[in-house]
This record gives structure tokens, C-alpha cells and sequence, in this order.
């Protein structure tokens, strides 16, 4: 195992740097001029090249990423125009709009992205293995009809017109709840809890569809074991044959997928946080783009493949221990 974790670990490396350099490559092919951006409309040319010196664009784009690397690696110096900033291993670079550190930015904006992805992560494991096993136990009545369309629809409604539905339903129509308005968990925890539960609903919801039709698929080609059918043969209940034998079957690719997607979302819920207003990494990644900022753009990036990548990893492990036939090489 351990040669397997080294072995995909520097796999992970080898993409998360060919993913820098995709970054660094589509950023000097996007129109704008970020010194420009940066120094304000009522500069005149020659500030705006003092500021780009600063910034280090008057720099090839590779002597540009060598300095990337070294911040990653050693950590480097960088000047703001009245003075020099240390930046830490492992430094992302400092914002062009705020000179704040990228590091610290995505370190103070990373909780809102992590508690979106776990409560999401909790309401698609609830809703989607309890649908996929009672559609696979009701199968060919009325009630797996009903959760099939049911999923079809989740599977076919994208993420952004859910929430808007959510929104307008729950908000604005039933007035159940406020509309939403992040507050840190530090803050008042119940209030956080409250605003997250539509965004919660949303993106759980939206992947909730595809882990219905696995845990359903992965239920029912249990149940057609031969060692399921000795159980019922030999008198075991039906309630002790699905729980204590047939979902264990269906569990480990479940677990798999539940840690990639867990991943992914760290990249995948852009949308979310633009729609309910939070200030996770997708928003800190759409806000680069519009002001042309490269550290921000890379370094959310970068954060964002390594959570895919190590989720991959962990997905391979969890898969592995939940079911001992699988051998990891």
C-alpha cells in the first residue's frame, strides 16, 4: 500500500505542475492588461510600467513561473512599492489588486468551501443511497416510477435553476427562511447552519441523483448473488438480508465515488457559492478572473487540483478497505 500511496502521489505532483503551467499559459493568451487593472483608470503609461516592474510582468512568462516555483518551494520576497513583503513556504504570490498573500486568502476563504462541500456531501449520502435502496426494494412499483422521474429530474435540472427555484419557492413565495446571507461558523453557528441549509439542499440535492442510481444498480446486482439467495434459503429475513448483507455490497463503490465527488466539489461549486452569496474559493476564483489577477487565479487552482487529486487517492484506499478483494499495485 504504501508504494501505492508514493506512486500516485507523485502522479498528483506531475499534474498539479503541468496544471500550473496550463494556468500560466491560458492567463497570457486571456485579452486585458492586469498593471492597467491593477494601477487604476487615471494612471498615465509611465506609472502603469512602474507598475507592471513591480509586479514582475515586464518579465518573461518564464522567468514568471521559475519565481512561482521558488515561492512554492522556498518562499520569496516581493515588493509592494513603498516596501518588501516575505512571503512563507509555501507562497502562492501576493494579489495584484490587494498585495494581500494568496496563501493567506485561500486559508481564510477555504472554510466556507469545505463546510458547503460536507453538508452537501451529508444531504447526497442521505438522499441518495436512502432513494437508490428503497427504489431497489420497491422495484417494479409504483414507488421506484416515482423516484425514478424523481431522479431524472435532479440528474436534468442544473445546479444554477435549482437554487434560483429554491430560492424563489422557499424565500420569496413560502417565506420559510430569510434569504440566505453567509455568517461564520465562528460567528453564531446557528445562523451559519441556517444560511448553509439552502445551499446545502441545492448541491446535495443536484449530485443526490447520481448516487441513487448507483446505490440502486449496486443493490440489485447484490441481491442477485448466489450467497443471497442461500441466505433466503436458509430463513434469514429480508430486513437482515438487505442491511446486513446486500448493502454492504453496495457500500464500497458508493464510499469511492463519495470521497472524489467530496474532491471535486472544492472546484465544482462555483455556482453555489455565487448564487447564495458565499465566499468560498469558487467566488475567490471567478473575482481573479474578472480583475485579471494571476496569483489569485493560480493559487486557487492549484488548492483546488490538490484537493481533486488526494481525493482520488483516498477514494482508491476507502474502496480497498471496504472491500477486501481489491488489491491496490
Amino acid at each position: 500500500m504504501t508504494r501505492f500511496v508514493l506512486k500516485r502521489l507523485a502522479g498528483a505532483a506531475l499534474v498539479l505542475l503541468a496544471l500550473s503551467v496550463l494556468v500560466y499559459g491560458l492567463f497570457y493568451l486571456a485579452p486585458g492588461d492586469p498593471a492597467r487593472l491593477a494601477c487604476g483608470e487615471r494612471c498615465n503609461p509611465q506609472q502603469i510600467a512602474q507598475v507592471r516592474e513591480q509586479l514582475g510582468l515586464n518579465q518573461s512568462v518564464f522567468a514568471q513561473y521559475l519565481h512561482f516555483l521558488q515561492g512554492v518551494f522556498t518562499g520569496r520576497d516581493y515588493s509592494t512599492g513603498t516596501s518588501v513583503v516575505h512571503c512563507d513556504a509555501p507562497c502562492l504570490g501576493l494579489s495584484y489588486q490587494s498585495d494581500q498573500q494568496v496563501t493567506q486568502l485561500v486559508l481564510e476563504r477555504l472554510p466556507a468551501t469545505a463546510s458547503l462541500a460536507l453538508g452537501a456531501m451529508v444531504v447526497w449520502l442521505l438522499v441518495g443511497v436512502g432513494t437508490g435502496l428503497l427504489s431497489a426494494l420497491r422495484r417494479g412499483g409504483i414507488t421506484e416510477r416515482v423516484l425514478t422521474v424523481l431522479t431524472l429530474a435532479g440528474t436534468g435540472t442544473p445546479v444554477f435553476i435549482l437554487g434560483l427555484l429554491l430560492l424563489m419557492a422557499v424565500c420569496a413565495y413560502l417565506q420559510w427562511l430569510p434569504f440566505p446571507s453567509y455568517v461564520p461558523l465562528g460567528e453564531d453557528p446557528e445562523q451559519w447552519a441556517w444560511n448553509m441549509l439552502l445551499p446545502w439542499i441545492t448541491l446535495g440535492f443536484f449530485e443526490s441523483a447520481k448516487y441513487a442510481r448507483l446505490t440502486r444498480s449496486s443493490t440489485l446486482e447484490t441481491l442477485a448473488e448466489d450467497h443471497i439467495r442461500t441466505f433466503r434459503a436458509y430463513g434469514v429475513g429480508e430486513r437482515s438480508v438487505v442491511t446486513r448483507h446486500a448493502l454492504r455490497g453496495a457500500v464500497p463503490p458508493v464510499i469511492a465515488i463519495s470521497a472524489v465527488d467530496l474532491g471535486s466539489m472544492f472546484g465544482g461549486a462555483v455556482l453555489t457559492e455565487s448564487l447564495f452569496g458565499i465566499p468560498g474559493l469558487g467566488k475567490t476564483l471567478i473575482d481573479g478572473v474578472r480583475q485579471i489577477d494571476l496569483p489569485v487565479v493560480v493559487g486557487v487552482v492549484m488548492v483546488m487540483g490538490t484537493a481533486v487529486v488526494l481525493a482520488n487517492v483516498v477514494a482508491d484506499l476507502l474502496y480497498a478497505a471496504a472491500d477486501r478483494r481489491v488489491v491496490l499495485t
